[in-house]
């Protein structure tokens, strides 16, 4: 197992395993805030690329917050875990209020990450997408099917981290 200072020194050593990717005017590297976009600054720094943001937020669970839904991504791609997909079925009713919550927070990053400009578009690209660990993967998730529905060619997960049932 490998262990890091902090998350600029595991952005480095991601940014050497993804070597075939630099300088490719067709890449780019974005970063999952918060922790990932620290991590993706140093992948793209490494490879020469640029450097974007994906804004995703996880959708809580009214009577367990700390616990994750699924989460849905700045462009609407939304994932559930599978363990809640009946309680979805059955009432769909909460999981829109919370939808509309978290999508109101998005668009408010979005503000703030970028001020003046629109989300990088990400037609015909490759696009590498950065975290600084996995738990469950249903951020991840949310962002690759982003990614794809925003017209990506390749996705490309790098993380420096996973819990041990998500590693290969």
């Amino acid at each position: 197992m490998q262990l890091y200072r902090d998350r600029r020194e595991a952005g480095a050593h991601l940014g050497e395993g993804l070597k075939s990717y630099q300088k490719k005017s067709d890449t780019v590297v974005l970063g999952l805030p918060r922790g990932g976009v620290v991590v993706a600054e140093e992948v793209a720094r490494f490879l020469h690329l640029p450097l974007d943001v994906i804004l995703l937020r996880k959708l809580p669970y009214p009577p367990q917050p700390e616990l994750a839904v699924g989460a849905v991504a700045e462009h609407g791609a939304i994932f559930v875990n599978e363990e809640f997909q009946n309680a979805v079925r059955e009432d769909p009713s909460w999981l829109e209020e919370i939808l509309r919550e978290q999508r109101e927070i998005i668009r408010q990053r979005a503000t703030l990450y970028r001020p003046h400009r629109h989300a990088r578009d990400l037609k015909g690209k490759t696009v590498i997408l950065v975290d600084d660990g996995i738990a469950t993967g249903a951020t991840m998730k949310v962002a690759i099917r982003a990614a794809r529905a925003a017209g990506a060619a390749q996705v490309v997960v790098a993380i420096p981290v996973a819990a041990p049932l998500l590693r290969p």
